[in-house]
């Protein structure tokens, strides 16, 4: 029977707060030091579960915007506006990170050395984009509500759609947090967190519901603004995370990850210089290794081989890697 302790940490990885970075999901570091060769590549894998994480997210999301937008209609919630204008462009992000991962399924050829990864970051850059139209669109019809206010009607089907957003952003979160982290792509991630904030965003459209049933009429455009900041906020940290990659900016626990590799590489001395950018969801490395200046050709091209097998074990998403070994004369 699991601890408490346990249970807590298996609940918190279930709904994503794990705080699991991207470095230990990639450091699965057997005891046993096998390589496995001539396995199914890992880029087709990944591509077909995050087009599935796409499919099931578009299905999800518009179904609750569906139903959204036929209370918006009875009602004249602005706050449930705000709510469901923002789940629509949510499951409109759907086409362009499915995009995104059918061309990753292309391979590499003469003119595009690298594939088709780099589609992933202008995947989110369109993301970045449509989230920030929703949330100027959302923070208009809010303004424009409350310098013309007007009586909400339906006030218990409001609370439903508020609760109907929560759940259907809270499911698409899970799912895209999950497996987005499984293939290591920061588009799906950023999608899935970006998702659960717009679940605890569709609270407040319940809130909103409550103040107007206690007699202040304006907690609903109010509310609807707020939202609308919400997303703003979500705009600025995706369009961070994205334009990160863009630059190839990487996390400095990769090279930590490549260093304890080359610890496991009988005559390596130590590391010169790693670096690491990431093109879609796999990594490519160069890595300066120092060995001894007096070895042969033949055994400092076995420390590279060796070298790069450990990468590729200790992580797994890895691309392709270019080992230099440098002579410690150097």
């Amino acid at each position: 029977m699991k601890s408490p302790a346990e249970l807590i940490s298996a609940g918190l990885s279930y709904f994503g707060f794990d705080g699991l970075s991207e470095e230990h999901d990639a450091h699965n570091h057997t005891s046993s030091h096998s390589h496995t060769h001539g396995h199914l590549d890992t880029t087709i894998t990944a591509t077909q579960e995050g087009i599935r994480a796409v499919k099931w997210s578009f299905l999800i999301l518009l179904i609750t915007a569906g139903l959204q937008f036929g209370i918006v209609l009875y009602s004249g919630s602005i706050a449930l506006a705000s709510d469901m204008i923002h789940n629509i462009a949510d499951a409109t992000t759907a086409f362009p990170l499915w995009v995104a991962f059918r061309l990753a399924r292309l391979k590499p050829n003469a003119r595009f050395h690298y594939g088709f990864g780099r589609v992933e970051d202008l995947a989110g850059v369109v993301i970045v984009l449509i989230i920030l139209l929703s949330a100027s669109l959302a923070a208009y019809e809010a303004i424009w509500r409350l310098v013309h206010p007007r009586i909400l009607s339906h006030l218990g089907w409001i609370v439903v759609a508020g609760m109907a957003g929560f759940l259907g952003n809270e499911m698409v979160a899970i799912f895209r947090i999950r497996i987005g982290r499984k293939i290591k792509s920061a588009a799906l991630i950023a999608d899935g967190f970006h998702a659960r904030t717009d679940a605890i965003t569709s609270l407040a459209v319940v809130g909103g519901a409550i103040g107007v049933w206690m007699g202040f009429p304006l907690a609903d455009p109010i509310v609807g603004f707020l939202i609308s900041i919400a997303i703003f906020g979500i705009v600025w940290q995706s369009a961070m995370a994205v334009f990160r990659r863009m630059l190839d900016g990487s996390e400095p626990a990769i090279q930590d990850e490549v260093s304890h590799a080359a610890a496991h590489v009988q005559g390596i001395f130590s590391l010169k210089g790693i670096r690491a950018r990431w093109v879609g969801h796999r990594i490519c490395l160069e890595v300066d290794a120092i060995v001894d200046g007096s070895s042969s050709v033949s055994d400092a091209n076995k420390c590279a081989t060796a070298l790069e097998e450990e990468i590729r074990e200790h992580l797994p998403a890895t691309l392709f890697v270019h080992v230099r070994i440098c002579p410690d004369q150097e």
